[in-house]
């Protein structure tokens, strides 16, 4: 059986509790939000990947089809959810390709990510129970989010300028200097 690597060609965003650079007591966990093309095709896949399964059931008339491992949460929208331990921990990079290996890089609910993952059939140790589900093999980071705000990368001056507005105060082009009066000693 072939392995299909699929990648959100966009960024995606993190929804909910995300322990992906530093594990949890549950271990490792991304969840994020895709569009229902992602899962149209996924659907199609699971079709052919559940027929490896029922292959391979002890005793296929009593079997259980475990759900998709994905949930629809809005009109077109759908969130998948990975988890993994240390010994399959899939790389981060950031935009440029470089590893993020910092734990306290603040990957939380909200930042975006493009993600490449395949889906895997598996069957239970009971034999009879089986489904899908999905594996990541690595995560970009486009932008952190961290309660603060987020941060989009190095803004330039017009960037900023546009971020802040403008308000009354110090120009650059007419420096208004004034004496400060703190250099006078007052009688105590």
């Amino acid at each position: 059986m072939a392995r299909t690597i699929h990648k959100t060609e966009n960024p995606v965003t993190l929804e909910g509790f995300q322990a992906i650079l530093a594990p949890s007591k549950f271990g490792y966990s991304l969840a994020a939000v895709v569009c229902e093309d992602i899962i149209n095709t996924l659907e199609a896949e699971r079709t052919e990947v559940l027929k490896w399964a029922e292959s391979k059931l002890k005793n296929p008339k009593r079997s259980t089809l475990k759900p998709e491992p994905w949930e629809e949460v809005s009109e077109g929208k759908y969130k998948i959810k990975f988890s993994w331990n240390a010994e399959n921990r899939p790389p981060v990079v950031d935009t440029e390709g470089t590893p993020v290996t910092d734990e306290k890089t603040p990957l939380y609910g909200g930042s975006t990510v493009k993600l490449g993952f395949y889906q895997k059939p598996y069957i239970l140790r009971d034999g009879v129970t089986y489904g899908s589900s999905l594996k990541l093999v690595g995560v970009q980071v486009v932008t952190v989010n961290s309660q603060a705000g987020v941060d989009t990368g190095d803004l330039d001056a017009t960037e900023v300028a546009e971020l802040f507005g403008t308000t009354s105060g110090f120009k650059a082009s007419d420096p208004n200097v004034t004496p400060s009066t703190d250099a006078e000693e007052e009688d105590f």
